[in-house]
């Protein structure tokens, strides 16, 4: 007979077997659908020219990242549809945990802030204390509020407040306020300011933003499974947004909503041990984080140089060499975000996301790192080269049409029919985790239920549908000219603070910030129209979103539409249909909208 450590030897091994399997099969599927789309492109355009070798090149560019969210959405959908409980059939950790066993590790409770609302800090940190209380089990925690703001009146406002709030839940759970004078590293030189002064004090520290949303039973439901699974470094949770009322946060978090899902589990399901972490809404072990993944400082001048700024799946891929697993719990009702609430909010988060990413490729040759994770460092990086590919593509169709002599554009060797076969595949794999969820939910009538049924929830995916077709070419080109900016000019971006509370967007401002889209849009369609315009449908697919990138985010962050559209269900989420208890006291105004009449004709006044 086995002894325990024996068996739980071989059951390692056999997961290890299991996850090679499942790694080899997706790197199959990921090449083989790349070449079988790269050949079907030199069907279309035959590569006899420079210009068509340079079209393929580029759309080669694009590839990696459309085919691997394809075939995570796939394999998502399978998990969905054919597992008893897909959860554990990705993460077997999940199942380590009853739900009733002794909490016996210390564990930190982390916000990490910086010029944020302290208002807005308690009013989403107060709801998991009270549940901790409630539940008995405040002993075991110690919330520490780590600021860098450097704001005078917020500094200000922060000491009055945290003060309060900590003399407030003294004596049930100790709250330590302490703020850096200098912000050196950001946020990971915040983590590791805390982990040198107070992680031997603790043996887990859980993360929040300050826009983060964790109710009690998710916390506890997450140390639970680190206390029972020793070498789990890195727990991270499905992340979902809040409900809003930004028409942009709306519709937006009601995509994710759809996508993230399979896309998650599908991820999950071949990267196993290996698997991310988005700097927030998640459980560390402390020792080794403190021990093995310190942040490097990048060699070199310039913006890539220095801090990391994008730290978490650099802390990921560290843990992971430090041999500790790092993997996704995709469950939803566990963890929630507040969205941008407009246009320019997401796109100067976005742009800081692409400035901390580009900075990997120097730290893809880390000794010792897993082959996963050197893939998901790289991938990271492709995530955003892939917009200036997409961008050029259309750059070059545009002059090549411009320049042609006859109306119907220039003469090239182009196959329809593979043409369109090809057209089709891509639109099909871009959106395909949103219609692996879509499949699933109409096919559920309890999911249906929860968005409200299934009338709703599709009038919902059509509004989704239109608002990423006019998102996509606006951040694909404000990806582009960042990126110029910042390998070209040697530029980055600032690290501030969200704004994050719906408020509207003049249309100067958005003018200002969105021009380069404007001009852009204007230029292919106009060029189409006078050249083409046969192909104007798929000339306002692919730049139409380019011509009315001002309009767009000046409408979508009206908070008197945002409040309409809550009222009536527009980009309305399963918690808008039926309240958790725990986002009850957030108050927030997406579900108070819900109140009746007299109460929206309150939310339109103040908004």
């Amino acid at each position: 007979m086995l002894d325990r450590p024996s068996a739980r030897t071989l059951r390692a091994a056999e997961c290890a077997r299991t996850l090679t399997r499942r790694r080899a099969i997706f790197a199959f599927l990921v090449a083989a659908s790349m070449a079988g789309l790269l050949w079907l492109a030199c069907l279309a355009l035959p590569p006899r020219s420079l210009g068509a070798i340079l079209f393929i090149a580029l759309f080669a560019i694009t590839l990696p990242w459309t085919i691997v969210g394809f075939w995570n959405a796939a394999i998502g959908f399978f998990v969905m549809r054919l597992c008893r409980d897909p959860v554990v059939t990705v993460n077997p950790l999940a199942r380590t945990s009853r739900g009733d066993e002794p909490l016996s590790a210390s564990t930190a409770i982390l916000m990490c802030i910086r010029n944020e609302s302290p208002d807005q800090v308690i009013r989403n940190l107060e709801p998991l204390l009270d549940g901790l209380v409630r539940a008995r089990a405040h002993p075991v925690f110690h919330v520490y509020l780590l600021s860098d703001s450097s704001d005078p009146d917020i500094i200000a406002a922060e000491a009055l407040r945290f003060a309060a709030l900590a003399k407030k839940w003294n004596s049930a759970i100790p709250i330590t306020y302490r703020r850096r004078a200098v912000n050196t590293a950001f946020k990971s030189g915040n983590m590791r300011d805390f982990c040198e002064s107070f992680g031997a004090r603790h043996e887990f520290a859980v993360t929040l933003d300050a826009d983060s949303f964790m109710p009690a039973h998710a916390v506890l439901r997450l140390v639970r499974i680190m206390q029972a699974n020793p070498r789990l470094g890195i727990l991270q949770t499905l992340i979902v947004g809040l409900p809003s009322v930004s028409p942009f946060a709306r519709v937006f978090q009601f995509g994710m909503r759809l996508g993230m899902r399979s896309h998650t589990l599908g991820a999950a399901w071949w990267q196993g041990d290996c698997g991310p972490y988005w700097g927030h809404n998640a459980i560390l072990r402390l020792k080794p984080l403190t021990d093995h993944c310190a942040m490097p400082v990048l060699p070199g001048n310039g913006p890539l140089a220095g801090h990391v700024l994008s730290h978490d799946q650099v802390e990921a891929a560290l843990m992971r060499r430090a041999g500790y697993d790092v993997r996704v719990l995709p469950e939803e009702g566990l963890s929630f975000e507040e969205s941008p609430p407009t246009l320019l909010e997401f796109k100067r988060r976005d742009l800081r996301w692409l400035h901390g990413n580009m900075q990997y490729w120097q730290l893809l040759t880390l000794p010792g790192l897993k082959p996963v994770s050197r893939f998901q460092l790289l991938f990271a990086m492709l995530m955003y080269l892939s917009s200036p590919a997409w961008i050029a593509m259309m750059a070059i169709g545009t002059v090549a049409l411009a320049l042609s002599e006859t109306r119907v554009g220039p003469r090239v060797p182009v196959s329809l029919g593979a043409g369109a076969a090809l057209f089709a595949l891509v639109m099909f794999m871009t959106f395909a985790p949103k219609i692996a969820s879509v499949i699933d939910l109409l096919l559920r009538e309890s999911a249906r239920r929860s968005y409200g049924g299934g009338a709703s929830f599709v009038s919902n995916v059509a509004a989704e549908t239109l608002h990423m077709l006019i998102l996509s070419p606006i951040m694909a080109l404000a990806h582009t000219l960042f990126l110029i900016r910042l390998l070209v000019f040697r530029r980055g971006g600032t690290w501030n603070s969200q704004l994050r509370e719906s408020h509207s967007v003049p249309w100067r401002l958005a003018l200002m910030r969105l021009w380069p889209q404007t001009l852009a849009g204007g230029l292919i369609i106009g060029v189409v129209m006078m050249k083409a315009p046969d192909r104007i449908g798929l000339a306002l697919i692919g730049a139409g979103g380019l011509l009315v990138a001002v309009p767009f985010a000046v409408a979508t962050a009206s908070p008197l539409l945002g409040v309409v559209l809550a009222r009536i269900g527009i980009g309305r989420i399963p918690e808008e249909v039926e309240v958790p208890a725990a986002l009850e006291s957030l108050r927030l105004p997406a579900i108070e909208a819900r109140g009746g009449k007299a109460r929206m004709a309150y939310l339109i006044r103040d908004a």
